[in-house]
């Protein structure tokens, strides 16, 4: 992010100087990078010059994933690509300030979805500026606008929710009063569902020795489950087996897959691979917002969609 013109023209990318072919460099300058949602091809021209420029790239591999692996951005980037997982980034970032402040050009942080998804990225950013490192942030989709593709309008979101996977021994639902409360404001809720990526199992941290579980990615089918059964076990009228919602799945992939209809179909509903989002409407929508759900509405779910919904 930068804090005036001046600074922001400092900045210079390979190929846009008149002065020379030779591409110019900045030292001392972390940028962080949204991928987009899709694969190798989202990044945007100005973040491909700069992953181009620095010294060192790192890749954010544990608030989303992409549609490709590593070796596909390193051909088109041509560039060495380092993952910082979790681990790396909530014990290790230093290292990456260091060498965005020695290294010629800097160092950059490519974040799928947009540079500032996560509260990570945000914590990233405001280190940086603590050491007196410069930071560039070079934006892209993300869920949070990308969702539009639903039919719901961007401006009638409340707040989104995180659903997190439940345990034998804890089973938070604290967001589903925010459910409830933008239910009751005429707002749409965008619920973001649980990552597990290279996650230490409990009982290997009890013995001191990190045991990593396999990666593990919330389905909707599993966030239908969730808020149904906090439904019932709060007696909530509100969230039911006939709630409208949208499960999206791998959205800004060629494969994207958008369905619409009442929780109790879209509970059994199959929608592939990873990552997978959920969307519960208003109970009132727009009557082009209504006009859109019944494309992707599931067979057998109309009937529910109208009795739900009326235009204002």
């Amino acid at each position: 992010m930068v804090d005036d013109a001046a600074n922001h023209n400092d900045t210079s990318m390979p190929g846009t100087s008149g002065e020379s072919s030779e591409p110019k460099v900045d030292n001392g300058v972390l940028y962080l990078i949204g991928l987009g949602l899709g694969d190798e091809k989202d990044i945007t021209l100005r973040g491909l010059e700069a992953v181009r420029s620095v010294g060192r790239v790192y890749l954010e591999a544990y608030t989303s994933i992409l549609g490709v692996n590593k070796e596909r951005l390193e051909a088109l980037y041509e560039r060495k690509i380092t993952i910082a997982d979790r681990e790396f980034v909530e014990e290790r970032a230093e290292q990456m300030l260091d060498e965005a402040a020695t290294l010629p050009g800097g160092a950059a942080m490519l974040v799928v979805g947009d540079a500032f998804g996560a509260t990570t990225h945000t914590d990233l950013w405001l280190r940086a500026r603590e050491r007196g490192i410069r930071v560039e942030t070079i934006h892209n989709a993300s869920i949070m606008n990308a969702v539009g593709c639903v039919g719901l309008q961007l401006y009638n979101y409340g707040q989104a929710i995180s659903l997190c996977f439940w345990t034998a021994t804890d089973r938070p639902k604290s967001y589903f009063e925010k459910l409830l409360s933008n239910r009751r404001q005429g707002l749409h809720t965008l619920c973001l569902l649980d990552i597990k990526v290279k996650e230490p199992s409990l009982e290997s941290l009890a013995r001191g020795r990190k045991v990593y579980e396999p990666p593990r990615y919330m389905s909707v089918n599993q966030a239908v489950d969730q808020l149904l059964t906090i439904a019932e076990e709060e007696g909530s009228s509100d969230i039911g087996p006939d709630t409208i919602a949208v499960g999206l799945a791998r959205l800004g992939q060629p494969d994207q897959k958008i369905v619409a209809g009442p929780m109790k179909l879209l509970k059994d509903f199959d929608f592939g691979d990873p990552l997978h989002s959920l969307v519960v409407p208003a109970r009132k929508l727009h009557f082009h917002e209504r006009e859109v759900l019944k494309v992707y509405c599931v067979p057998g779910g109309e009937e529910s969609l109208v009795e739900e919904s009326s235009s204002t």
